[in-house]
């Protein structure tokens, strides 16, 4: 299955209407997916702390795991540094990873039995939009996370 949710080839990202943003090149070795997440935690607790946003446990805790997932496809595929802007606002959280690499990740069918491979899967449910941007030199995936979720079914 390919990667459906919001792709559109050479849009830009739109930043107006965002609260807050902060930007990262995070550069080469297996270190970078570490700084990522910290980074992404750090973020979420200035919002919460300076500007009074909601920023439950539940969304730092799936945003870091967003950005761990998208850091760490960049990080295995494309050569280079990766770029990852946070971005928050009314409407959710941002997560924006730009990478080199020009394939456009495909997003597989669930398989239990696979081993790996996941990543997509792990962010398309978790986030409430996911889309790819190609640029004129790599990719840019945007996954949008809400900052408030409503109360799991029981």
């Amino acid at each position: 299955m390919e990667l459906d949710a919001g792709y559109d080839s050479g849009a830009q990202p739109r930043p107006e209407g965002h609260l807050a943003r902060a930007d990262y090149t995070l550069e080469g070795g297996g270190s970078r997916i570490a700084a990522a997440r910290r980074h992404a935690g750090a973020f979420l607790e200035r919002m919460r702390t300076e500007y009074g946003l909601p920023v439950s446990r539940r969304v730092r805790e799936s945003t870091v795991l967003v950005v761990s997932e998208l850091v760490t496809n960049a990080h295995k595929y494309a050569l280079g540094p990766v770029l990852m802007q946070l971005r928050v606002g009314a409407g959710g959280v941002d997560v924006v990873v730009w990478d080199s690499d020009p394939a456009v990740p495909v997003l597989r069918a669930a398989d239990p039995g696979r081993v790996g491979q996941h990543g997509l899967e792990i962010v398309r449910k978790v986030a409430e939009k996911l889309s790819v941007e190609r640029e004129p030199v790599g990719k840019r995936i945007t996954a949008r996370l809400a900052l408030a979720h409503a109360p799991d079914p029981a």
